[in-house]
């Protein structure tokens, strides 16, 4: 009788931590799950009011680009500009399996040689996302013919980091089909310094390019969902315990 009531007892105290865990457990996940959400929102947020502020012009991006490349990215990523320049169509890259509206293509890269007002070039180079094209399917060598004017253009667009990069398995020789752009290497391509940020140029569709990039979506509203789910989990281990080890053995004792 004596080892019985042991046997319970170590049971039951068992069953108790081991609840208090778990809950404690579904609780910080909870919470972890609010504040993710909560820097989402506060991205979101940011994103919004870079978005909202004047656009930069080619004095404003020597500028941020004089500041160092750290406050690029940590500043003024998604920031409005409006460039006046040169394309230096010799180094365009066409960046392959990248998508836009569910299609599979091209994403173009071209950098653009800045001008002042006088039409002169000055000593700054920026790398313009331009759009995506369908590629050729049949001819996976090919590249789709953009148009690509020669004279000083104006584009208007928002700062960004370097496009994405795609898992590989080791890059090939450079070409014009790539499907990442090594950044360095391109710096070396050029001669000229890129700083660690690019140009995403928007705007209706152009030159052959679409322009209908992916929207922001920081899907914050399924940190609330989780968050609900922990919370919820912690609640019904915490009811479960107080039903099956108080409440339930109270009505049987009585």
């Amino acid at each position: 009788m004596v080892d019985v009531m042991a046997d319970r007892g170590k049971a039951f105290w068992v069953i108790t931590v081991a609840a208090v865990l778990l809950t404690a457990v579904g609780v910080r996940l909870g919470v972890w799950q609010l504040d993710r959400a909560h820097q989402k929102e506060a991205w979101v947020a940011a994103i919004a009011n870079q978005a909202s502020r004047p656009a930069l012009d080619n004095q404003g991006v020597a500028q941020v680009a004089s500041q160092g490349s750290n406050s690029v990215v940590a500043e003024y990523v998604h920031r409005p500009v409006r460039l006046t320049g040169r394309w230096l169509p010799a180094h365009t890259v066409f960046l392959d399996n990248r998508q836009m509206n569910g299609r599979v293509g091209f994403y173009v890269v071209t950098p653009l040689q800045l001008v002042d007002v006088t039409g002169s070039e000055t000593p700054l180079v920026v790398v313009v996302q331009r759009g995506w094209v369908p590629r050729d399917f049949l001819d996976r060598a090919r590249v789709p013919e953009i148009l690509t004017p020669g004279g000083p253009i104006e584009i208007v667009g928002r700062l960004a980091p370097p496009p994405t990069q795609l898992y590989s398995l080791g890059e090939a020789q450079p070409t014009r089909i790539r499907q990442n752009l090594d950044w360095s290497a391109y710096e070396k391509e050029l001669g000229e310094p890129l700083g660690s940020y690019s140009v995403v140029q928007t705007g209706v569709m152009s030159e052959g390019l679409l322009r209908e990039w992916p929207q922001v979506d920081a899907k914050i509203y399924t940190h609330y969902g989780y968050a609900a789910q922990w919370f919820a989990l912690a609640a019904l281990i915490f009811v479960l315990y107080i039903w099956f080890q108080w409440i339930a053995p109270h009505r049987v004792k009585n």
